[in-house]
């Protein structure tokens, strides 16, 4: 059995993430043996770290384990001398210093943090192809201990639309910017739309308490709902009856919720940072199913949501494209065997080769 040590709130359908989720699908398909570890990760208590301690310290020798990294890269403290006696692979849903609005500091002690905890690793698992390049050229990881397990999507139905339904699905938090898309919207008042933000209200109060005084401020209240997390049947109405995904972030590991929207033929308008163009992809006639925005600059984002409501023949081209980019996305299938394959390597003690 292989061990994989995940954050708390893994299982809570309060709050959703695509970490959380990536983690509940890879503990089923390879049949992991979850280990769930609260704390305020990655800057946990003293508790927490005990815990966390405990529980790698009750693994006999030679344990494959896998971390998730939100819970290992912050305490090398706890891990590294661990990393002598066990297996261990760890788990990158996003380099911890890359987090958007952390004091400097803090972040600076994150990043020093992570470096020594994946310097340790017998392997190091990226979600995307971009974080894996970050990984290696940051961290100065040798290559053929960094491997690339991307998230994989469920087929699902091809969304209705409305005509002017936007959709975000992140958590309100600075770094999904949705005080940008607000902006944004401030300036297309003069047409039909209307935007779903969908995602966890509570991991940053004060930028909640602030996006919600913005939007009343541009006089939106009627337009922009903060719905808060969605899962399970209320999910997937909000995406049947979307035309486009907005999600302007300041960064992107991956993006599920890209996958996840061109799953349904949706298009999706993504900034152009990190792997959120890479995610969006190309259709099979290279076109390519949405736009990638300039972080950060509503503006530009307002002037492309314009002509997407207003411009019949390009809405239809994206949407065109969107639903053949349906045909190259893969399943959970592949990220489980890609990511079993590591693990197994790791069990054998076979030198892993990226």
């Amino acid at each position: 059995m292989i061990a994989f040590v995940v954050p708390g709130d893994v299982a809570d359908a309060d709050v959703p993430s695509g970490g959380n989720v990536y983690d509940q699908r890879m503990c089923a398909a390879l049949g992991l043996e979850a280990r769930a570890v609260g704390g305020t990760w990655p800057t946990p208590d003293d508790d927490a770290r005990t815990e966390l301690a405990r529980t790698l310290r009750d693994l006999p020798d030679g344990t494959t384990v896998l971390l998730d990294g939100l819970v290992a890269c912050g305490v090398p403290e706890v891990v590294v001398p661990e990393a002598d006696r066990l297996r261990v692979a760890v788990l990158v849903h996003m380099p911890l210093a890359d987090e958007t609005g952390r004091d400097p500091a803090v972040a600076a002690d994150l990043n020093a943090r992570e470096k020594e905890t994946l310097r340790a690793a017998a392997a190091v698992i990226a979600t995307s192809r971009w974080s894996g390049r970050r990984l290696v050229e940051h961290h100065g990881l040798p290559v053929d201990r960094v491997h690339v397990a991307s998230p994989g999507v469920d087929p699902a139905p091809v969304a209705t639309g409305t005509g002017g339904r936007l959709l975000c699905v992140a958590a309100v938090t600075p770094r999904k910017a949705q005080d940008v898309l607000t902006a944004a919207l401030a300036d297309l008042k003069d047409l039909p739309w209307t935007c779903e933000c969908v995602g966890p209200l509570a991991r940053d109060p004060e930028f909640v308490v602030q996006l919600r005084g913005l939007i009343a401020l541009h006089g939106l209240t009627d337009r922009i709902l903060l719905a808060g997390p969605k899962s399970g049947d209320p999910l997937e109405a909000a995406y049947a009856q979307a035309d486009l995904l907005v999600l302007p972030s300041h960064g992107e590991t991956y993006g599920m919720v890209i996958t996840e929207a061109l799953a349904r033929g949706i298009p999706v308008f993504v900034s152009a940072v990190n792997a959120g163009p890479d995610t969006l992809g190309q259709a099979p006639d290279g076109s390519v199913p949405g736009m990638a925005i300039t972080p950060g600059d509503p503006a530009e984002l307002a002037a492309a949501l314009r002509r997407f409501l207003t411009e019949p023949d390009f809405h239809q081209r994206l949407r065109a494209s969107a639903l053949a980019r349906r045909s190259t996305l893969t399943g959970w299938d592949t990220t489980a065997r890609l990511l079993g394959e590591v693990l197994s390597r790791l069990e054998t003690g076979a030198v892993c080769a990226a």
